[in-house]
């Protein structure tokens, strides 16, 4: 599946609907700290599982109970609806 690269304008409108997001050098960007880090690593289970099953893999860190991720489309050389729709999704593993 190729995607298309989006718009400065279309990125900008959909980080309007993602609290918590931002675009950071090209990328979207997401950061939070748990309360520890089982916590953590439940939520990086639920991602990686919804990730696994759209076929598009964030780039992330961990440290104990801080998680950071980073949304990138490499074939289209940069952020893409897919990377959207995969932040909508992990957003809503944090309702």
């Amino acid at each position: 599946m190729v995607s298309e690269r989006l718009s400065d304008e279309a990125i900008q409108e959909g980080l309007a609907g993602l609290p918590g997001w931002s675009l950071l050098e090209g990328k979207l960007h997401f950061e939070r700290t748990f309360a520890d880090f089982k916590e953590a690593f439940a939520f990086m289970t639920r991602v990686a599982l919804a990730a696994e099953r759209a076929n598009h893999h964030p780039e992330w860190f961990n440290v104990y109970a801080t998680v950071r991720i980073d949304l990138t489309t490499h074939d289209a050389g940069g952020v893409s609806q897919r990377d959207l729709d995969l932040a909508r999704t992990i957003n809503a593993f944090l309702s």
